[in-house]
């Protein structure tokens, strides 16, 4: 098994594992590599280093992958717990502010001066970093 440090268009880094390099060459080739974090299946490898076992660096990656388990956890309780609304997400959110829609937890895409504009309005919005952010239905596999 070989794993790969990858990367999409959009910049978002992921690993994965293949049975061999040809592989993934193969899978890539076909489309069948996707990113996790917004579906492309524009991937490449991307530049990585020789790995050196130290204490300090198993503790790092210790470290990343309690933080990756947590974000997953985040993710998935994004997904079963909030409607998606994609695109309409600052309307969405301004019409329940404003009492012409029912509040429910939502989450969706939106500029950042519509996010901007939405806080200056005292709309309770908090943008999510990549890494927190759910893959779209739409998107998913």
């Amino acid at each position: 098994m070989i794993r790969y440090a990858l990367i999409c268009d959009a910049a978002h880094e992921f690993e994965a594992w293949f049975s061999s390099s040809d592989s993934y060459d193969e899978q890539a080739a076909k489309g069948l590599v996707e990113c996790p974090h917004c579906g492309t299946t524009s991937v490449r490898k991307a530049l990585a280093a020789p790995a050196v076992s130290t204490s300090r660096a198993r503790e790092a990656r210790s470290e990343q992958k309690q933080l990756a388990e947590m974000a997953g956890k985040v993710r998935a309780h994004i997904r079963q717990n909030f409607d998606y609304v994609g695109e309409d997400f600052a309307r969405e959110a301004r019409d329940m502010h404003e009492g012409r829609k029912t509040a429910r937890l939502i989450y969706g895409e939106t500029s950042a001066e519509e996010t901007r504009q939405l806080i200056e309005d005292g709309v309770e919005v908090t943008p999510l970093p990549d890494m927190l952010a759910p893959t779209p239905p739409k998107k998913a596999n």
